[in-house]
């Protein structure tokens, strides 16, 4: 027995001693980090993809904060993904809390200075507002609000930030994109491009479209999206949720670094129509045999009919714009979701296409306008791609394809996908959180976005 004891003795030493350690390395991981994240109510796979990757400036614990439900497993799962693969496995430590008063937990306990949102759309503004109130910053996915009411408040929600030298940022990783990249890029080259044209309903100066799909595969798996997701009402319509990519693309692209305005907009016209799902269908993307009650209202006989497609046509400082959000069930095979857009400049069209011919891979085309000198074009072409655009982005190759259109070959390792995008947006963040602010046009720039949307939303349902 006395051995027995002895025994044990030395084994509690041993696991105090680990214990310790443990904590220790937790006490200094806190010291060294600059931020700790909170992530709330994440019911969308997007807040898993901000930790796909590791950052020096993060604390590994994320505190957690939801309702008891399928949503925080589904999340937890993702990220349980991420730090068992293989290669380049994360690290982090998830602290959860599960119970109806999520929000004021995180309030009042206030474990980390940054929250993370990402899920039901309806209740973003209102988280916040709530984190913005407590001194917290915000790292939002899109969008940010879902409705009109829901612009004032974010008016609102900016002003009490500034004042109190907080960051609400939302997460736009089209900007990330190598193709939207170099089209902008050349769209700054006069001797290229020109000047953007003033367009027309018709044949707008620029045009953004992006095709969707509920079905996909995301880190390899089939992704499960929560029931809720095809609620308009929680999530938004294509209006008010894509679009906010698209139109964030329109004002990045068409007028790089510089600060907007909401008289800057004026709404031309705006539509939305359904996209219809079967139960099969439903079943396949959620797991649910049925449609829950609060689908019910979207329900044409045994048809799920969902408001998710939009397109908008307006003029942002006198130029004409338009954008399309679709959604399908599912892509072809070997294919996913796919971007258009058309930038029309006086010397020339920045095109880019994701379809059958460039293999449903994004490509950029340049097209020489008609009046326009060929050789001189081509030399000022080769010119801008040798100098500015290899200075930025070395091995990019320009190619004709015929007498009046090039495109440009791009290395792969720029062609680093969707998922890819969120680690560039959250060093992004990361880096401004840091220098405890960002450019000055960033932030009337996402009030303008928003208040695109948000009229828009109302053009298209005031019948």
């Amino acid at each position: 027995m006395r051995h027995l004891a002895i025994l044990c003795c030395f084994f509690f030493v041993a696991c105090l001693d680990k214990s310790e350690k443990k904590e220790t390395h937790k006490e200094n991981n806190n010291k060294k980090s600059e931020v700790t994240l909170m992530t709330l109510d994440p019911g969308h796979f997007h807040a898993a993809l901000v930790q796909k990757s590791m950052y020096k400036q993060v604390n590994n614990n994320v505190y957690v904060y939801g309702p008891k439900g399928p949503d925080i497993k589904h999340h937890l799962t993702r990220l349980e993904g991420f730090n068992t693969r293989k290669e380049n496995p994360t690290q982090w430590i998830e602290k959860v809390y599960e119970g109806n008063d999520y929000l004021q937990k995180m309030i009042s306990e206030k474990p980390g200075n940054v929250m993370v949102v990402s899920g039901k759309n309806n209740k973003k503004i209102d988280y916040i507002k709530a984190a913005i109130d407590a001194g917290i910053h915000v790292y939002a996915d899109k969008p940010m609000i879902i409705n009109p009411e829901g612009f004032n408040f974010l008016e609102e929600v900016f002003k009490k930030a500034a004042e109190k030298g907080l960051i609400v940022y939302d997460i736009m990783t089209e900007r990330f994109e190598i193709t939207t990249i170099l089209q902008r890029e050349l769209s700054m080259n006069t001797n290229v491009f020109g000047t953007l044209v003033e367009g027309t309903p018709e044949k707008p100066a620029i045009t953004k479209e992006s095709v969707h799909h509920f079905f996909k595969y995301v880190s390899g798996k089939p992704l499960k999206r929560p029931n809720w997701f095809f609620d308009t009402k929680q999530r938004g319509e294509g209006l008010n949720d894509v679009s906010t990519h698209l139109v964030d693309l329109v004002q990045w692209e068409a007028f790089p670094n510089i600060t907007l305005k909401k008289s800057d907009i004026e709404i031309i016209d705006a539509k939305h129509w359904t996209t219809s799902l079967s139960k099969e269908m439903f079943k396949k993307v959620t797991g649910a045999d049925t449609f829950p009650d609060f689908l019910k209202k979207d329900l044409d006989g045994e048809l799920l009919n969902i408001n998710c497609n939009g397109s908008i046509t307006y003029k942002i400082k006198g130029k004409m714009a338009k954008t399309s959000v679709i959604w399908n069930f599912q892509a072809p095979e070997g294919t996913g979701d796919t971007h258009y857009s058309i930038m029309r400049g006086s010397k020339c069209d920045l095109i880019i296409k994701q379809g059958v011919e460039e293999n449903y891979k994004p490509k950029l085309y340049i097209k020489i306008n008609a009046n326009e000198d060929a050789t001189k074009f081509e030399e000022n072409l080769k010119t801008a791609i040798g100098t500015t655009i290899n200075q930025k982005y070395s091995g990019v190759k320009l190619e004709k394809l015929d007498n009046k259109t090039w495109f440009l070959d791009i290395p792969q390792e720029y062609k680093i996908g969707h998922e890819q995008h969120f680690e560039q947006v959250t060093i992004n963040f990361l880096k401004y959180l840091k220098e405890g602010n960002m450019p000055a046009w960033e932030i009337p720039n996402m009030i303008v976005k928003y208040y695109t949307t948000s009229e828009a939303f109302k053009f298209a349902n005031k019948n």
